[in-house]
């Protein structure tokens, strides 16, 4: 057989076509919506931790930023916490932002509102839990006093800046940070391989990431490490970290709220936008035919 004979393989059957996407969405959303409760429940307490070990590294990363050029700093903590969706993607896990996506799966009569609603409200609570678990989980460990107190100080800085952001900043940054998740999420749907989605998401995510938009489930995990920093860390770690715990009035159950509701609804409005506009592209004209 001489080599002009020989098949040559087609680079494009690594990425599913763009309408190939939509319709693997639809059929995902359908799954989705009809889990078992008890099932959707533990996986998405595993998506809230997952996205909290990314948030962990970020913090990690974003420790002693000030040395390093501005754009720089964010890209690397961006890239850090592209792990958090690689482990719930690839790892498998229910995420309440990503799962807004279920729209498509609405859209074509493969679930109804109400199994979706109820999906998205039992991933939402469930994330916190994960979330929060591994909160309480790097406090006790010790993680805060990473550095000489430089993951700690960084802890507080990001909880004290999402606390303290107006409600419209806040709605406006979730509807933007969602976008890019979601489109992450769609990426991955069009890859065939673990290796193929991990290229995927790390772009879209350390996007969001590096711009500071705000991300309801990373929130669960970040506030309340900071709020727990702040009123449990030893006398040693104030003195380590040289920063005054009066600049951090803001971090709190007030401030996590906050910062929940708008992101929340922002995440969502940014979900759905992703998912109704792959909708009326690629699978409108073959329902309306």
């Amino acid at each position: 057989m001489t080599a002009a004979s020989q098949k040559q393989p087609d680079a494009s059957a690594d990425v599913k076509p763009p309408e190939k996407i939509a319709t693997t969405a639809a059929s995902k959303g359908e799954t989705k919506a009809a889990l078992d409760g008890k099932v959707l429940a533990v996986l998405a307490v595993l998506a809230g931790a997952y996205i909290g070990f990314g948030g962990l590294f970020y913090l990690v990363a974003a420790a002693g930023a000030e040395a390093m050029p501005f754009g720089a700093a964010q890209l690397l903590g961006g890239v850090a916490f592209s792990l958090g969706l690689i482990l719930v993607l690839v790892g498998g896990a229910e995420l309440f932002t990503g799962n807004t996506l279920l729209v498509v799966a609405w859209a074509e009569g493969k679930a109804g509102f109400s199994p979706i609603l109820g999906a998205l409200g039992i991933a939402w609570v469930m994330n916190f839990v994960g979330s929060v678990a591994i909160a309480l989980l790097a406090f006790a460990a010790g993680v805060h006093e990473a550095g000489e107190g430089a993951v700690g100080a960084a802890a507080l800085k990001v909880a004290a800046r999402k606390s303290d952001l107006g409600f419209g900043t806040a709605l406006a940054s979730g509807i933007a940070a969602n976008m890019l998740v979601c489109l992450a999420v769609w990426l991955a749907f069009g890859a065939r391989s673990a290796a193929d989605k991990v290229l995927v998401i790390v772009p879209p995510i350390a996007a969001f990431v590096a711009l500071g938009l705000e991300h309801s489930v990373a929130n669960m995990m970040l506030i309340p490490f900071g709020w727990l920093v702040l009123d449990g860390a030893s006398p040693a770690f104030w003195q380590q970290a040289g920063i005054d715990p009066a600049a951090y009035g803001a971090i709190g159950f007030g401030g996590l709220v906050a910062n929940l509701v708008p992101v929340t609804i922002g995440n969502v409005i940014g979900g759905v936008l992703v998912g109704a506009a792959y909708w009326f592209a690629y699978l409108r004209p073959k329902s309306a035919a």
